[in-house]
């Protein structure tokens, strides 16, 4: 049995130069006894460590000694025999490090979290007192702070950076630190009576801490998983924590009863919005929309949904104003908002080569969409279409429902799922739904689903996209056909 004595509680090198030593001479993990600093048993050796030779060198693994360098400042008194074990093993297996499954790596991993978060909260809770320091014109501080980990000296970097102006000292009871404005200085550690118990900024501490308490956000447990009970003592602010706990609820009431009497503007908005709605609801207003030029003027001034506020106009619907058919599409596209006109797109020439295969005159067809402001999401300088939602389409129910009165359709062709939802005022399934006559909810128009043109020129298949065209074609000359019977 080999007894190795360390100097340090964290040194890497320390421990690296020792372990590189024993792995060389084929010193198994389970014959070293690890021994840390003031370890009371004696340090002894069956045979002296060899020195390794030029020729006896050998690489790590870069992440086991990332893994390493933080998990060596655990205070788990068996992590250099886990350290040695793990670079045994790897010594055999280059490949130990890629097994996330394997036992040692995954405790070392827990190690090593561990030290991150104890590194972390040191950066959160230390808190510097100003020493009294005679006639000095310099400043000097001091904090006090009782990490669960050896981590000072992986964090002192950090205080040296964040406050590099400043004269200061961190005592913790393993080790201490001194910054000098020029370097980091280590020595021993001590106890709590070393730092003041207060200084001139403890009560701006508590004032600002009080300042900032939210009631109305309190989480009790959440608190004290970002801000652990045991650093309260350490903390000027930590005092006020039960007194700010308890008179929550009252402060919370307190805080309702002197909000703001001026309402937020997006309420304002919202309320205006719903005002314009009623009054569109209203059977009076609803009369005053007596012909499609009308409907076109106050589809303008539409604050129904959301959509008004990023689109470039309302698209209303276009044809005769009386139609035997009225084909519903989903909402306009790019070009539809830029131009103010419907079915100008890429689907335009889709739907009109359709038109033309059925023997339908584009001339004496009504044109429209169920939503009527452009919904996207901007990508550059493009515009993506984004599909409706359930609210914003029955929003545009009204106006819809108005061109239907107004143009009396004996058939509407739904241009997609989205119009035959509008429409019937539930969803339906294409492919479910073509080729049948369906009753549209209080009236006396028939009801006939097809596909978007837009989806056909999504198909990138050729021959498959030629077969959709013909149904769609079909789907077309199916509702003319139930014209002409009628």
């Amino acid at each position: 049995m080999y007894s190795l004595a360390l100097d340090s509680l964290n040194d890497l090198s320390e421990w690296r130069d020792k372990a590189r030593r024993a792995l060389l001479a084929g010193i198994l993990p389970a014959d070293i006894r690890w021994l840390e600093p003031g370890n009371s048993l004696l340090a002894f050796e069956t045979a002296p460590l060899p020195s390794p030779s030029e020729d006896e060198r050998f690489t790590v693994n870069r992440a086991f000694l990332e893994l390493a360098d933080k998990a060596i400042c655990h205070r788990d008194p068996s992590r250099f025999d886990l350290l040695y074990r793990c670079l045994w093993r790897l010594r055999r297996d280059p490949q130990l490090m890629s097994v996330q499954s394997d036992p040692d790596l995954h405790r070392l991993s827990r190690l090593a979290s561990a030290v991150r978060r104890d590194s972390h909260k040191m950066k959160a809770f230390v808190r510097f007192r100003e020493l009294a320091d005679g006639e000095r014109k310099a400043h000097r501080f001091i904090a006090w702070f009782e990490p669960e980990h050896y981590v000072l000296e992986r964090t002192a970097p950090f205080f040296s950076r964040r406050f590099a102006a400043m004269d200061w000292a961190i005592v913790t009871p393993y080790r201490s630190v001194r910054w000098d404005g020029a370097a980091l200085t280590f020595g021993p550690g001590g106890t709590r009576a070393d730092v003041p118990a207060d200084d001139a900024m403890e009560q701006a501490w508590r004032t600002y801490y009080a300042s900032i308490f939210n009631p109305a956000r309190l989480k009790v447990a959440m608190m004290k998983s970002e801000m652990p009970v045991k650093y309260w003592r350490n903390l000027p602010e930590a005092e006020l924590i039960p007194e700010l706990v308890r008179g929550a609820r009252a402060a919370e009431q307190d805080m309702l009863a002197r909000q703001a009497s001026q309402p937020p503007s997006r309420h304002i908005i919202m309320t205006s919005r719903q005002q314009h709605d009623r009054a569109d609801d209203d059977p009076g207003e609803a009369m005053a929309i007596a012909s499609l030029d009308v409907l076109s003027a106050r589809l303008e001034e539409c604050r129904r949904c959301p959509l008004f506020e990023h689109a470039t106009q309302a698209v209303p619907g276009e044809g005769p104003k009386r139609s035997a058919l009225m084909l519903v599409g989903e909402q306009p596209g790019d070009h539809e908002d830029l131009t103010g006109r419907p079915f100008v797109g890429p689907a335009d020439t889709v739907l009109d080569e359709a038109l033309a295969g059925a023997g339908i005159d584009r001339d004496h067809v009504y044109v429209t969409n169920a939503v009527k402001h452009f919904k996207f999401r901007p990508q550059g300088k493009r515009r993506l279409h984004e599909k409706p939602d359930r609210l914003e389409t029955m929003a545009c129910k009204f106006w819809l429902d108005h061109e239907i009165a107004l143009v009396k359709p004996q058939v509407i062709v739904a241009l997609g799922a989205t119009a035959a939802m509008s429409l019937l005022g539930h969803a339906v399934k294409i492919g479910e739904a073509r080729g049948k006559v369906l009753d549209l909810p209080g009236s006396q128009v028939r009801l006939v689903v097809t596909n978007h043109p837009s989806y056909i020129l999504r198909i990138p298949d050729r021959t498959r996209a030629a077969e959709e065209r013909e149904k769609f074609r079909a789907d077309l000359a199916f509702a003319a056909g139930l014209i002409a019977a009628a």
